[in-house]
């Protein structure tokens, strides 16, 4: 499995984990792991650690999120696909140490192919605020 179907699958549990909001994190992952028949162990492990770091890290990617927002948006305007890839993207940023031009561009072909129309400008946008802050 190469790294872009691999984080395409740590997007679809991030994405799971926002409309669940589940609590037993760790068992969700298993079931995912497991429904999606994910062999791969580097796949394993990455999806793993992104879920947890994601969980941990939620209030500073929560808060990077809120402070590149239009003035007039707040975080609960965005949709839980666009929450999620830009969850995703900000903790590969901030925590995971992947080159930001990786990060965005994988990002921004999520949103496209998950999200609305507008998606793939706004991910984009977002980003783009963040990094160059």
């Amino acid at each position: 499995m190469n790294r872009s179907a691999i984080r395409e699958n740590t997007f679809k549990l991030i994405y799971s984990l926002e409309i669940q909001k589940e609590q037993n994190i760790e068992e969700q992952i298993e079931l995912f792991i497991e429904a999606n028949e994910i062999k791969d162990t580097e796949a394993q492990k990455y999806i793993k650690e992104v879920i947890l770091g994601i969980r941990e890290n939620e209030e500073m990617i929560l808060k990077n999120i809120e402070q590149n927002l239009k003035t007039e948006w707040r975080i609960n305007r965005i949709s839980k696909i666009d929450l999620s890839v830009l969850k995703l993207a900000i903790y590969e940023i901030k925590c995971n140490e992947i080159p930001y031009k990786v990060a965005i561009n994988e990002a921004v072909e999520l949103a496209k192919k998950y999200g609305e129309e507008k998606s793939k400008n706004f991910v984009n946008g977002v980003l783009a605020s963040i990094v160059n802050k």
